[in-house]
């Protein structure tokens, strides 16, 4: 009778507007509204207090086939690393470390201010970022170049390792290094823009890849990547652009 408190309150409250002037109903109805809070609730009251502070985990099944009910226990694990994630990682340092050193270049080979403040953004970012890669590696135990098949250490010192998409090739840099002044910054827009839309193949290759990506740390990475990239080519495109009107 008394352990459904708020069954009380709308019957008391539902009567007041009746019994307005009697002073006892309302006397009545505050004794057992406090008599049934001191009861305890019904069986039926506390289990279900209980199944809803109780999590319930679902898998759901595959194509065709039911979802099950797990223990509460149950705990998710975030997603590992991935051969494919290992080397994007290790590709990425020897990318990044080509645009640092076209970027090297700048001071001694153009005055032009936009070029400058550009060439010092990319380097000090790509350069924070070749720090993170060389830490992602080392903290699992992967070495920081890319080995190639059937490519032993002693060979790996002999041979150049092949060009991820969108790095200048050996006459390119060399173009680059021999360019001063506004042939020099056409020369470097054009490396830069071409470097950095590799980027963004190696980013869609590893997305590309099934169970790749998924590690947060390659994912945010890889994502950063993506959009900064893209932003810096719309800057320097904006900049050729301006350079051909000035033509």
């Amino acid at each position: 009778m008394f352990s459904d408190v708020p069954n009380w309150n709308r019957y008391c409250s539902g009567r007041k507007h009746i019994l307005r002037g009697t002073r006892g109903f309302a006397v009545l109805c505050t004794m057992l509204i406090a008599v049934s809070a001191s009861f305890p609730p019904s069986p039926a009251h506390a289990q279900q207090s209980d199944s809803a502070s109780t999590p319930v985990v679902v898998q759901p099944g595959a194509p065709g086939k039911p979802t099950k009910t797990l223990p509460s226990s149950t705990r998710a694990t975030p997603p590992q690393w991935s051969r494919a994630d290992v080397e994007f990682m290790q590709g990425m340092i020897m990318h990044h470390s080509q645009a640092v050193e076209m970027t090297a270049l700048i001071p001694s080979h153009t005055e032009n201010k936009d070029l400058q403040t550009l060439g010092a953004r990319i380097s000090r970012s790509q350069s924070d970022e070749i720090k993170f890669m060389r830490r992602w590696l080392a903290a699992r135990g992967e070495p920081i170049s890319m080995a190639m098949p059937g490519m032993s250490d002693m060979d790996k010192s002999a041979q150049p390792m092949p060009l991820m998409p969108g790095m200048l090739t050996p006459e390119q840099m060399d173009a680059l290094r021999n360019a001063k002044g506004a042939e020099f910054d056409r020369l470097f827009l054009l490396g830069m823009i071409q470097h950095h839309n590799g980027a963004l193949i190696m980013v869609k290759d590893l997305f590309d890849t099934p169970g790749a990506g998924q590690d947060a740390d390659v994912f945010n990475f890889a994502t950063d990547v993506d959009s900064g990239q893209r932003a810096e080519i719309r800057i320097m495109q904006s900049m050729l652009d301006k350079k051909s009107k000035e033509k």
